[in-house]
């Protein structure tokens, strides 16, 4: 099965907050309420402090990029 890149998630459990998973390594979900982050795979050691934090920072954009397209698609759809 070939997975989107990023997914939307939400819970009952917790009703005020939004998540987007991302699918490909590394693989995290972000709040983004509070922009906490779970990894789900260790991130290579092996890479500079510097290019692990480039990487996350960019990874962290494209979620929430993806979080407001999917928003304008919705609001699209409504109408």
């Amino acid at each position: 099965m070939e997975l989107p890149r990023f997914l939307l998630a939400d819970s009952t459990q917790l009703p005020d907050e939004m998540f987007v998973l991302h699918t490909e390594y590394p693989r995290f979900l972000i709040n983004l309420v509070n922009d906490e982050i779970e990894w789900f795979d260790d991130l290579d050691e092996e890479e500079e402090e510097e290019e692990l934090v480039n990487l996350v920072a960019h990874l962290v954009a494209e979620a929430n990029k993806f979080y407001e397209n999917e928003l304008e698609q919705y609001e699209k759809e409504d109408l």
